[in-house]
Protein backbone atom coordinates (compact mmCIF):
# COMPACT_ATOMS: atom_id res chain seq x y z
CA UNK A 1 0.00 0.00 0.00
CA UNK A 2 1.30 3.55 -0.75
CA UNK A 3 0.02 7.02 0.12
CA UNK A 4 1.70 10.55 -0.65
CA UNK A 5 3.55 11.77 2.69
CA UNK A 6 1.95 15.25 4.03
CA UNK A 7 5.10 16.05 5.57
CA UNK A 8 5.90 18.88 3.12
CA UNK A 9 6.58 22.39 3.63
CA UNK A 10 3.76 25.04 3.91
CA UNK A 11 4.99 26.87 0.65
CA UNK A 12 5.29 23.61 -0.91
CA UNK A 13 1.92 22.35 -0.15
CA UNK A 14 0.12 25.38 -1.72
CA UNK A 15 2.11 24.68 -4.78
CA UNK A 16 0.87 20.93 -4.60
CA UNK A 17 -2.58 22.59 -4.78
CA UNK A 18 -1.59 24.58 -7.92
CA UNK A 19 -0.73 21.08 -9.70
CA UNK A 20 -3.66 19.19 -9.00
CA UNK A 21 -5.76 22.47 -9.41
CA UNK A 22 -4.52 22.02 -13.19
CA UNK A 23 -5.31 18.59 -13.75
CA UNK A 24 -8.69 19.04 -12.07
CA UNK A 25 -9.62 21.96 -14.30
CA UNK A 26 -8.24 19.88 -17.61
CA UNK A 27 -10.45 17.47 -16.82
CA UNK A 28 -13.70 19.53 -15.68
CA UNK A 29 -13.34 21.74 -18.98
CA UNK A 30 -12.89 19.17 -20.77
CA UNK A 31 -16.59 18.08 -20.97
CA UNK A 32 -17.42 21.49 -21.98
CA UNK A 33 -14.93 23.26 -23.97
CA UNK A 34 -15.50 21.02 -27.15
CA UNK A 35 -19.22 21.98 -27.46
CA UNK A 36 -18.44 25.28 -28.48
CA UNK A 37 -16.08 24.07 -31.24
CA UNK A 38 -18.59 21.18 -32.45
CA UNK A 39 -20.06 23.16 -35.29
CA UNK A 40 -16.39 24.20 -36.50
CA UNK A 41 -15.58 20.23 -36.24
CA UNK A 42 -18.87 19.38 -37.80
CA UNK A 43 -17.47 21.54 -41.07
CA UNK A 44 -14.08 20.63 -40.97
CA UNK A 45 -14.67 16.75 -40.75
CA UNK A 46 -17.66 16.54 -42.46
CA UNK A 47 -19.70 14.34 -39.90
CA UNK A 48 -23.32 14.27 -39.57
CA UNK A 49 -25.46 15.89 -36.76
CA UNK A 50 -26.60 12.20 -35.47
CA UNK A 51 -22.64 11.59 -35.25
CA UNK A 52 -22.15 14.87 -33.36
CA UNK A 53 -23.05 13.58 -29.92
CA UNK A 54 -20.76 10.97 -29.75
CA UNK A 55 -18.02 13.27 -29.58
CA UNK A 56 -19.43 14.52 -26.34
CA UNK A 57 -20.31 11.09 -25.36
CA UNK A 58 -17.18 9.07 -25.80
CA UNK A 59 -15.75 11.02 -23.19
CA UNK A 60 -18.64 10.70 -21.00
CA UNK A 61 -18.81 6.88 -21.56
CA UNK A 62 -15.14 6.40 -20.53
CA UNK A 63 -14.64 8.66 -17.74
CA UNK A 64 -17.92 7.96 -15.91
CA UNK A 65 -17.26 3.94 -16.08
CA UNK A 66 -13.33 3.85 -15.34
CA UNK A 67 -13.45 6.53 -12.39
CA UNK A 68 -13.91 4.30 -9.35
CA UNK A 69 -11.11 2.11 -11.37
CA UNK A 70 -8.90 5.03 -11.73
CA UNK A 71 -9.46 6.12 -7.84
CA UNK A 72 -8.21 2.11 -6.55
CA UNK A 73 -5.33 2.12 -8.72
CA UNK A 74 -4.13 5.26 -7.31
CA UNK A 75 -4.29 4.10 -3.80
CA UNK A 76 -2.80 0.68 -5.18
CA UNK A 77 0.51 1.69 -7.13
CA UNK A 78 0.86 5.29 -5.82
CA UNK A 79 -0.55 8.67 -6.49
CA UNK A 80 2.39 10.49 -7.95
CA UNK A 81 2.67 7.30 -10.62
CA UNK A 82 -1.09 7.82 -10.89
CA UNK A 83 -0.94 11.18 -12.06
CA UNK A 84 1.81 11.11 -14.31
CA UNK A 85 0.44 8.31 -16.46
CA UNK A 86 -2.79 10.38 -16.26
CA UNK A 87 -1.01 13.80 -17.48
CA UNK A 88 0.92 11.90 -20.09
CA UNK A 89 -2.09 10.06 -21.47
CA UNK A 90 -4.30 12.49 -21.50
CA UNK A 91 -1.73 15.45 -22.83
CA UNK A 92 -0.97 12.62 -25.97
CA UNK A 93 -5.10 11.81 -26.50
CA UNK A 94 -5.50 15.15 -26.80
CA UNK A 95 -2.91 15.74 -29.17
CA UNK A 96 -4.26 12.67 -31.51
CA UNK A 97 -7.88 14.33 -31.14
CA UNK A 98 -6.59 17.52 -32.13
CA UNK A 99 -4.86 16.24 -35.21
CA UNK A 100 -7.89 13.83 -35.98
CA UNK A 101 -7.86 13.29 -39.74
CA UNK A 102 -11.82 12.23 -39.61
CA UNK A 103 -14.73 11.73 -37.57
CA UNK A 104 -12.99 8.10 -36.54
CA UNK A 105 -10.25 9.15 -34.76
CA UNK A 106 -11.75 12.12 -32.96
CA UNK A 107 -14.27 10.04 -31.29
CA UNK A 108 -11.49 7.31 -30.35
CA UNK A 109 -9.48 10.41 -29.11
CA UNK A 110 -11.83 11.74 -26.61
CA UNK A 111 -12.73 7.81 -24.97
CA UNK A 112 -8.95 7.87 -24.96
CA UNK A 113 -9.12 11.13 -22.83
CA UNK A 114 -11.95 9.95 -20.71
CA UNK A 115 -9.70 7.09 -19.63
CA UNK A 116 -6.83 8.97 -18.62
CA UNK A 117 -9.14 11.44 -16.94
CA UNK A 118 -10.77 8.60 -14.82
CA UNK A 119 -7.24 8.32 -13.82
CA UNK A 120 -6.33 11.93 -13.34
CA UNK A 121 -9.44 13.18 -11.58
CA UNK A 122 -10.03 11.21 -8.61
CA UNK A 123 -6.22 11.17 -8.17
CA UNK A 124 -6.05 14.38 -7.68
CA UNK A 125 -8.65 14.82 -5.11
CA UNK A 126 -6.54 12.40 -3.57
CA UNK A 127 -3.56 13.92 -3.55
CA UNK A 128 -5.05 16.93 -1.93
CA UNK A 129 -6.91 15.03 0.89
CA UNK A 130 -3.43 13.25 2.08
CA UNK A 131 -1.53 16.82 1.51
CA UNK A 132 -3.66 18.97 3.12
CA UNK A 133 -4.45 17.74 6.83
CA UNK A 134 -4.16 20.47 8.99
CA UNK A 135 -8.04 21.88 8.96
CA UNK A 136 -7.73 25.08 8.54
CA UNK A 137 -5.28 24.54 5.70
CA UNK A 138 -7.45 22.16 4.28
CA UNK A 139 -10.40 24.16 4.31
CA UNK A 140 -8.66 27.10 2.30
CA UNK A 141 -7.43 24.13 -0.30
CA UNK A 142 -11.29 22.57 -0.73
CA UNK A 143 -12.19 26.19 -1.30
CA UNK A 144 -9.96 26.23 -4.14
CA UNK A 145 -10.40 22.97 -5.75
CA UNK A 146 -14.20 23.12 -5.17
CA UNK A 147 -14.25 26.05 -7.07
CA UNK A 148 -12.44 25.00 -9.79
CA UNK A 149 -14.36 21.39 -9.95
CA UNK A 150 -17.45 24.37 -9.76
CA UNK A 151 -16.74 26.52 -12.30
CA UNK A 152 -15.00 24.56 -14.76
CA UNK A 153 -17.56 24.06 -17.06
CA UNK A 154 -18.06 27.92 -17.52
CA UNK A 155 -14.39 28.41 -17.66
CA UNK A 156 -14.81 25.64 -20.69
CA UNK A 157 -17.36 27.59 -22.55
CA UNK A 158 -15.16 30.52 -22.31
CA UNK A 159 -12.10 29.17 -23.29
CA UNK A 160 -13.92 27.22 -25.88
CA UNK A 161 -15.62 30.24 -27.08
CA UNK A 162 -12.38 32.13 -27.33
CA UNK A 163 -10.34 29.62 -29.11
CA UNK A 164 -12.84 28.84 -31.88
CA UNK A 165 -12.87 32.17 -32.32
CA UNK A 166 -9.69 33.42 -32.79
CA UNK A 167 -7.61 30.05 -33.78
CA UNK A 168 -9.36 27.04 -34.60
CA UNK A 169 -11.43 24.25 -33.58
CA UNK A 170 -8.49 22.25 -32.71
CA UNK A 171 -7.42 24.13 -30.26
CA UNK A 172 -9.97 23.32 -27.77
CA UNK A 173 -8.01 20.22 -27.73
CA UNK A 174 -3.87 20.99 -27.93
CA UNK A 175 -4.42 23.32 -24.90
CA UNK A 176 -4.58 20.97 -22.82
CA UNK A 177 -1.10 19.61 -23.88
CA UNK A 178 0.66 22.56 -22.50
CA UNK A 179 -1.44 22.50 -19.53
CA UNK A 180 -0.39 18.58 -18.64
CA UNK A 181 3.14 19.98 -18.97
CA UNK A 182 2.76 22.08 -16.72
CA UNK A 183 1.34 19.93 -14.02
CA UNK A 184 3.46 16.61 -14.77
CA UNK A 185 6.65 19.64 -13.95
CA UNK A 186 4.89 20.60 -10.88
CA UNK A 187 4.26 16.69 -10.04
CA UNK A 188 7.69 15.96 -10.20
CA UNK A 189 8.86 19.34 -8.09
CA UNK A 190 6.04 19.64 -5.55
CA UNK A 191 4.41 16.73 -5.47
CA UNK A 192 5.57 14.59 -2.16
CA UNK A 193 7.07 11.02 -2.92
CA UNK A 194 5.29 7.85 -1.89
CA UNK A 195 6.20 6.09 1.45
CA UNK A 196 5.43 1.59 1.52
CA UNK A 197 3.82 0.85 4.90
CA UNK A 198 2.43 -2.67 4.32
CA UNK A 199 1.52 -5.30 1.41
CA UNK A 200 -0.10 -4.79 -0.99
CA UNK A 201 -3.59 -5.61 -1.71
CA UNK A 202 -4.89 -7.06 -4.80
CA UNK A 203 -7.47 -5.77 -7.17
CA UNK A 204 -10.99 -6.33 -6.80
CA UNK A 205 -11.45 -7.91 -10.28
CA UNK A 206 -14.64 -8.61 -10.15
CA UNK A 207 -15.62 -5.40 -8.46
CA UNK A 208 -13.81 -3.40 -11.03
CA UNK A 209 -16.25 -5.35 -14.02
CA UNK A 210 -19.01 -4.74 -12.17
CA UNK A 211 -19.17 -1.17 -11.32
CA UNK A 212 -17.30 -0.24 -14.60
CA UNK A 213 -20.25 -1.77 -16.37
CA UNK A 214 -22.87 -0.66 -14.45
CA UNK A 215 -22.06 2.89 -14.68
CA UNK A 216 -21.14 2.71 -18.29
CA UNK A 217 -24.49 1.38 -18.48
CA UNK A 218 -25.98 4.41 -16.30
CA UNK A 219 -24.42 7.04 -18.94
CA UNK A 220 -24.81 5.25 -21.85
CA UNK A 221 -28.84 4.55 -21.41
CA UNK A 222 -29.15 8.44 -19.94
CA UNK A 223 -27.11 9.49 -23.44
CA UNK A 224 -29.25 7.02 -25.63
CA UNK A 225 -32.66 8.86 -24.06
CA UNK A 226 -31.63 11.82 -24.76
CA UNK A 227 -30.91 11.35 -28.31
CA UNK A 228 -33.71 8.77 -28.78
CA UNK A 229 -36.35 9.54 -26.91
CA UNK A 230 -37.44 7.71 -23.19
CA UNK A 231 -39.37 5.38 -25.69
CA UNK A 232 -35.92 3.69 -26.78
CA UNK A 233 -36.13 -0.37 -25.81
CA UNK A 234 -32.22 0.09 -25.94
CA UNK A 235 -32.19 2.96 -23.59
CA UNK A 236 -34.41 0.89 -21.23
CA UNK A 237 -32.58 -2.40 -21.54
CA UNK A 238 -28.94 -0.98 -20.66
CA UNK A 239 -30.19 0.72 -17.65
CA UNK A 240 -31.98 -2.19 -16.45
CA UNK A 241 -28.69 -4.38 -16.96
CA UNK A 242 -26.92 -1.46 -15.44
CA UNK A 243 -29.35 -1.50 -12.18
CA UNK A 244 -28.74 -4.94 -11.90
CA UNK A 245 -24.64 -4.87 -11.92
CA UNK A 246 -24.41 -2.27 -9.88
CA UNK A 247 -27.22 -4.39 -7.10
CA UNK A 248 -24.08 -7.37 -7.75
CA UNK A 249 -21.54 -4.93 -7.18
CA UNK A 250 -22.84 -4.23 -3.62
CA UNK A 251 -23.66 -7.25 -2.67
CA UNK A 252 -19.96 -8.45 -4.06
CA UNK A 253 -18.61 -5.83 -1.85
CA UNK A 254 -19.93 -7.01 0.85
CA UNK A 255 -17.83 -10.51 1.01
CA UNK A 256 -14.88 -9.43 -1.21
CA UNK A 257 -11.06 -10.31 0.77
CA UNK A 258 -10.16 -6.54 -0.97
CA UNK A 259 -13.11 -4.78 -2.27
CA UNK A 260 -13.03 -2.41 -4.94
CA UNK A 261 -15.20 0.23 -2.68
CA UNK A 262 -15.30 -0.57 0.64
CA UNK A 263 -18.78 0.34 2.09
CA UNK A 264 -18.11 2.00 4.86
CA UNK A 265 -17.13 4.68 2.55
CA UNK A 266 -21.11 4.98 1.70
CA UNK A 267 -22.73 4.08 4.22
CA UNK A 268 -20.90 7.33 6.68
CA UNK A 269 -23.59 9.51 6.75
CA UNK A 270 -22.16 12.52 6.41
CA UNK A 271 -20.34 11.17 2.98
CA UNK A 272 -23.77 9.73 1.61
CA UNK A 273 -25.15 13.32 2.21
CA UNK A 274 -22.12 14.28 0.46
CA UNK A 275 -22.27 12.31 -2.51
CA UNK A 276 -25.76 13.17 -3.18
CA UNK A 277 -25.59 16.63 -2.53
CA UNK A 278 -22.82 16.86 -5.80
CA UNK A 279 -24.92 14.53 -7.84
CA UNK A 280 -28.27 16.61 -7.45
CA UNK A 281 -25.99 19.67 -8.08
CA UNK A 282 -24.46 17.86 -10.95
CA UNK A 283 -27.61 17.54 -12.72
CA UNK A 284 -28.63 20.78 -11.76
CA UNK A 285 -25.96 22.31 -13.16
CA UNK A 286 -26.04 21.17 -17.06
CA UNK A 287 -29.22 23.03 -16.93
CA UNK A 288 -27.61 26.28 -16.33
CA UNK A 289 -24.69 25.35 -18.92
CA UNK A 290 -26.92 23.59 -21.37
CA UNK A 291 -30.03 25.71 -21.82
CA UNK A 292 -28.39 29.49 -21.04
CA UNK A 293 -25.79 28.85 -23.87
CA UNK A 294 -28.52 27.91 -26.38
CA UNK A 295 -30.70 30.96 -25.18
CA UNK A 296 -27.57 33.31 -25.08
CA UNK A 297 -26.58 32.36 -28.62
CA UNK A 298 -29.29 31.46 -30.05
CA UNK A 299 -32.52 34.15 -28.57
CA UNK A 300 -30.37 36.48 -28.19
CA UNK A 301 -28.13 36.46 -31.05
CA UNK A 302 -24.54 35.82 -28.67
CA UNK A 303 -21.27 35.06 -30.50
CA UNK A 304 -19.47 32.10 -29.05
CA UNK A 305 -17.31 34.51 -27.13
CA UNK A 306 -19.82 36.89 -25.63
CA UNK A 307 -21.05 33.28 -24.69
CA UNK A 308 -18.62 32.63 -22.48
CA UNK A 309 -17.51 35.96 -21.18
CA UNK A 310 -21.60 36.19 -20.15
CA UNK A 311 -20.59 32.92 -17.52
CA UNK A 312 -17.50 35.03 -15.88
CA UNK A 313 -19.43 36.88 -13.46
CA UNK A 314 -20.89 33.35 -12.09
CA UNK A 315 -17.36 31.72 -12.20
CA UNK A 316 -16.25 34.85 -9.94
CA UNK A 317 -19.45 34.57 -7.60
CA UNK A 318 -18.85 30.77 -7.25
CA UNK A 319 -15.48 31.39 -6.49
CA UNK A 320 -16.44 34.47 -3.89
CA UNK A 321 -18.85 31.95 -2.57
CA UNK A 322 -16.02 28.63 -2.12
CA UNK A 323 -13.35 30.58 -0.47
CA UNK A 324 -16.37 32.23 2.14
CA UNK A 325 -17.70 28.80 2.46
CA UNK A 326 -14.40 26.86 3.28
CA UNK A 327 -12.66 29.52 5.38
CA UNK A 328 -15.67 31.35 7.59
CA UNK A 329 -19.09 29.53 7.37
CA UNK A 330 -18.11 25.94 7.27
CA UNK A 331 -15.65 25.65 9.94
CA UNK A 332 -18.68 27.43 11.87
CA UNK A 333 -22.37 25.67 10.89
CA UNK A 334 -20.83 22.95 8.91
CA UNK A 335 -22.07 20.81 5.70
CA UNK A 336 -25.72 20.74 7.42
CA UNK A 337 -26.51 24.14 7.49
CA UNK A 338 -24.42 25.05 4.50
CA UNK A 339 -24.95 22.58 1.93
CA UNK A 340 -29.00 23.19 2.12
CA UNK A 341 -28.49 27.05 1.86
CA UNK A 342 -26.50 26.76 -1.41
CA UNK A 343 -29.24 24.24 -2.57
CA UNK A 344 -31.86 27.17 -1.77
CA UNK A 345 -30.00 29.77 -3.53
CA UNK A 346 -30.07 27.08 -6.37
CA UNK A 347 -33.08 26.93 -6.48
CA UNK A 348 -33.80 31.01 -6.46
CA UNK A 349 -31.27 31.17 -9.58
CA UNK A 350 -33.30 28.74 -11.57
CA UNK A 351 -36.55 30.06 -10.55
CA UNK A 352 -34.81 33.38 -11.63
CA UNK A 353 -33.68 32.25 -15.18
CA UNK A 354 -37.91 30.58 -15.66
CA UNK A 355 -38.43 34.34 -16.25
CA UNK A 356 -36.42 34.66 -19.40
CA UNK A 357 -38.06 35.67 -22.56
CA UNK A 358 -36.75 36.70 -26.09
CA UNK A 359 -37.03 40.46 -25.18
CA UNK A 360 -34.82 39.85 -22.32
CA UNK A 361 -31.52 42.03 -21.75
CA UNK A 362 -28.30 40.28 -20.47
CA UNK A 363 -27.36 42.68 -17.78
CA UNK A 364 -31.40 42.95 -16.46
CA UNK A 365 -32.84 39.37 -16.46
CA UNK A 366 -29.86 36.97 -17.29
CA UNK A 367 -27.07 38.14 -14.77
CA UNK A 368 -28.95 38.47 -11.66
CA UNK A 369 -29.94 34.44 -11.98
CA UNK A 370 -26.00 33.66 -12.73
CA UNK A 371 -24.44 35.11 -10.07
CA UNK A 372 -27.33 33.66 -7.37
CA UNK A 373 -26.39 30.40 -9.15
CA UNK A 374 -22.13 31.34 -8.52
CA UNK A 375 -23.09 31.52 -4.70
CA UNK A 376 -25.03 28.46 -4.58
CA UNK A 377 -22.54 26.16 -6.44
CA UNK A 378 -19.77 27.78 -4.17
CA UNK A 379 -21.97 26.95 -1.59
CA UNK A 380 -22.22 23.48 -2.29
CA UNK A 381 -19.54 21.82 -3.86
CA UNK A 382 -16.35 22.56 -1.89
CA UNK A 383 -18.54 21.86 1.46
CA UNK A 384 -19.63 18.63 -0.10
CA UNK A 385 -16.21 17.73 -1.40
CA UNK A 386 -14.25 18.61 2.38
CA UNK A 387 -16.97 16.62 3.88
CA UNK A 388 -16.76 13.64 1.73
CA UNK A 389 -13.14 12.51 2.00
CA UNK A 390 -13.33 13.93 5.43
CA UNK A 391 -12.10 10.96 7.88
CA UNK A 392 -11.86 8.19 5.12
CA UNK A 393 -8.38 6.43 5.87
CA UNK A 394 -5.57 7.38 3.62
CA UNK A 395 -5.36 3.92 1.70
CA UNK A 396 -9.05 4.57 0.80
CA UNK A 397 -8.48 8.22 -0.43
CA UNK A 398 -8.56 7.72 -3.88
CA UNK A 399 -11.68 5.42 -4.07
CA UNK A 400 -13.20 7.86 -1.67
CA UNK A 401 -12.16 10.74 -3.96
CA UNK A 402 -13.60 9.05 -7.47
CA UNK A 403 -16.97 8.46 -5.43
CA UNK A 404 -16.88 12.96 -5.68
CA UNK A 405 -16.53 12.73 -9.55
CA UNK A 406 -18.34 9.65 -10.27
CA UNK A 407 -21.10 11.29 -8.36
CA UNK A 408 -21.17 14.81 -10.61
CA UNK A 409 -20.33 12.36 -13.35
CA UNK A 410 -23.60 10.91 -13.03
CA UNK A 411 -25.39 13.56 -12.14
CA UNK A 412 -24.41 15.61 -15.06
CA UNK A 413 -25.76 12.35 -17.35
CA UNK A 414 -29.07 12.17 -15.36
CA UNK A 415 -29.59 15.69 -15.42
CA UNK A 416 -28.82 16.23 -19.58
CA UNK A 417 -30.72 13.59 -20.21
CA UNK A 418 -33.91 14.71 -18.21
CA UNK A 419 -33.79 18.30 -18.97
CA UNK A 420 -33.34 17.47 -22.81
CA UNK A 421 -36.35 15.65 -22.90
CA UNK A 422 -38.07 17.82 -20.80
CA UNK A 423 -37.14 20.97 -23.10
CA UNK A 424 -38.17 18.95 -26.12
CA UNK A 425 -41.71 17.83 -24.62
CA UNK A 426 -42.35 21.79 -23.86
CA UNK A 427 -41.28 23.16 -27.06
CA UNK A 428 -43.13 20.26 -29.06
CA UNK A 429 -46.33 21.20 -26.76
CA UNK A 430 -45.99 24.92 -27.47
CA UNK A 431 -45.75 24.74 -30.83
CA UNK A 432 -48.83 22.41 -31.47
CA UNK A 433 -51.27 24.66 -29.29
CA UNK A 434 -49.98 27.64 -31.76
CA UNK A 435 -50.02 25.74 -35.58
CA UNK A 436 -49.18 26.83 -37.95
CA UNK A 437 -45.72 27.71 -36.39
CA UNK A 438 -43.84 30.73 -38.01
CA UNK A 439 -40.33 31.63 -37.35
CA UNK A 440 -41.01 33.69 -34.06
CA UNK A 441 -43.65 30.92 -32.53
CA UNK A 442 -40.51 28.92 -33.28
CA UNK A 443 -38.25 31.06 -31.60
CA UNK A 444 -40.33 31.76 -28.47
CA UNK A 445 -41.52 27.53 -28.51
CA UNK A 446 -37.22 27.27 -27.31
CA UNK A 447 -37.46 29.64 -24.70
CA UNK A 448 -40.48 27.84 -23.01
CA UNK A 449 -38.52 24.81 -23.40
CA UNK A 450 -35.70 26.05 -21.54
CA UNK A 451 -38.15 27.37 -18.84
CA UNK A 452 -39.37 24.05 -18.16
CA UNK A 453 -35.78 22.77 -17.57
CA UNK A 454 -35.20 25.58 -15.75
CA UNK A 455 -38.02 25.01 -13.60
CA UNK A 456 -37.27 21.17 -13.32
CA UNK A 457 -33.77 22.26 -12.24
CA UNK A 458 -34.98 23.97 -9.38
CA UNK A 459 -36.85 21.07 -8.50
CA UNK A 460 -33.37 19.23 -8.19
CA UNK A 461 -32.02 21.87 -6.15
CA UNK A 462 -35.09 22.31 -3.69
CA UNK A 463 -35.33 18.23 -2.97
CA UNK A 464 -31.27 18.16 -2.74
CA UNK A 465 -31.85 21.22 0.36
CA UNK A 466 -34.53 18.99 1.83
CA UNK A 467 -32.06 15.83 1.94
CA UNK A 468 -28.57 17.41 2.73
CA UNK A 469 -30.86 19.12 5.69
CA UNK A 470 -32.07 15.63 6.55
CA UNK A 471 -29.14 13.59 5.91
CA UNK A 472 -25.65 15.77 7.36
CA UNK A 473 -24.88 15.08 10.86
CA UNK A 474 -25.60 18.41 12.96
CA UNK A 475 -21.80 19.48 13.60
CA UNK A 476 -21.07 23.16 15.53
CA UNK A 477 -18.20 23.32 13.21
CA UNK A 478 -15.91 21.69 11.44
CA UNK A 479 -12.23 23.65 13.12
CA UNK A 480 -11.89 26.12 15.62
CA UNK A 481 -9.93 29.10 14.36
CA UNK A 482 -6.49 27.93 15.65
CA UNK A 483 -6.82 24.62 13.50
CA UNK A 484 -8.05 22.14 16.29
CA UNK A 485 -10.96 19.97 15.31
CA UNK A 486 -13.90 20.03 17.68
CA UNK A 487 -16.51 17.66 19.00
CA UNK A 488 -19.85 17.58 17.08
CA UNK A 489 -22.81 18.18 19.37
CA UNK A 490 -26.37 17.82 19.37
CA UNK A 491 -28.36 14.36 19.55
CA UNK A 492 -27.64 13.31 16.27
CA UNK A 493 -23.92 13.42 16.44
CA UNK A 494 -21.63 11.09 15.55
CA UNK A 495 -17.48 11.14 15.43
CA UNK A 496 -16.49 10.74 12.10
CA UNK A 497 -14.41 7.45 11.77
CA UNK A 498 -11.56 6.70 9.70
CA UNK A 499 -12.22 3.48 8.05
Amino acid sequence: MSSLTNTAAPSRRWLTLITVGLAQLMVVLDATVVNIALPSAQADLGFSDGDRQWVVTAYSLAFGALLLLGGRLSDLIGRKRTFVIGLIGFAAASALGGAAPDFGVLVAARALQGVFGALLAPTALAVLTTTFTIPKERARAFGVFGAIAGAGGAVGLLLGGFLTEQLDWRWNLYINVFIAVIAIIGVFLFVGNVDSDGPRPKLDVPGTLLVSGGLFGIVFGFANAETDGWDSPLAWGVLAAALVLLVAFVLWQRRAAHPLLPLAIVLDRNRAASYLSILIAGAGMFGIFLFVTYFLQASLGFSPMQTGFSFLPMVLMLVLAAQLSTNFLLPRLGAKVMVPIGMALGTVGMLLLTRLQLDSVYAVDVLPALMVLGLAMGSIMPASMQTATLGVDRHFAGVASAMVNTSQQVGGSIGTALLNTIAATATADYIASRLPADAETAASAAVAGYAAAYGWGAGFFAVGGVIAALLFRRRVRIADADGAVPSTTGADAEPIAAL
